[in-house]
């Protein structure tokens, strides 16, 4: 599998609320198509919130993976019980959302907060990582999970290390994405064109949003 990492050139430098979320999803909607237009197979979304998630199905002919749709079903697969650490109090609720969308209410014991902004995941000094171990032992000891969903791509490299210390599951919704791709792809599926995923018929748009106009199909 060859796996090819982009990030739009429009944009905020992280996503950390609803209106991050919707500024975002147009410039990785670009992504998506020309991702399509070069042949790709299939697609991650590498921001917990999935934004554009369906709209990015409605753009791709091969399979699209959000990394919390990822995460949580695959928690489900290997726990009764499992809590998401995530980032900002903020976003607590965009992951409570996709919980109830997802259909793992039963599943999800509890939604934490390190109130630790995205981009100082990248710095060693900021202390991240012993914030986010602390909350994944305390939704252990007091909401009873035994699985952890690592709320945030950017938490991605810590996972081998927390489970390591932690003793349950760690789940990287990054790693679990790519592997439901791989694996849809391997069973020749792709995403349905037939209802409210068929491709965009084409529209004219005015003004700066020309450029997002969809196209024939």
């Amino acid at each position: 599998t060859e796996i090819v990492a982009r990030n739009p050139k429009d944009g905020p430098v992280s996503i950390e609320s609803h209106y991050d979320e919707a500024i975002s999803a147009a410039a990785m909607l670009q992504e998506i198509r020309r991702g399509e237009a070069e042949g790709f197979d299939g697609f991650v979304i590498t921001c917990f919130g999935d934004p554009g998630l369906l709209a990015a199905r409605e753009m791709a002919t091969g399979p699209v993976i959000g990394i919390a749709e990822a995460a949580m079903h695959a928690a489900s697969f290997i726990a009764t019980k499992f809590s998401v650490v995530t980032t900002l109090s903020r976003t607590c609720v965009i992951a409570e959302h996709l919980v109830r969308n997802y259909g793992v209410e039963h599943f999800c014991a509890g939604i934490r907060a390190c109130d630790v902004p995205v981009l100082a995941l990248e710095d060693e000094s900021s202390g991240a990582y012993q914030l986010i171990a602390d909350e994944c032992r305390r939704a252990i000891a007091e909401d009873g999970a035994n699985a952890i969903v690592l709320g945030c791509g950017g938490m991605a490299d810590l996972t081998a290390r927390l489970q390591a210390e932690i003793g349950v599951p760690v789940i990287d919704g990054v790693t679990a994405a790519v592997k439901f791709v791989e694996s849809l792809v391997g069973l020749g599926l792709r995403t349905s064109k037939h209802g409210d995923l068929a491709f965009p018929g084409p529209k004219t748009y005015s003004g700066a949003f020309s450029q997002y106009a969809p196209s024939q199909h």
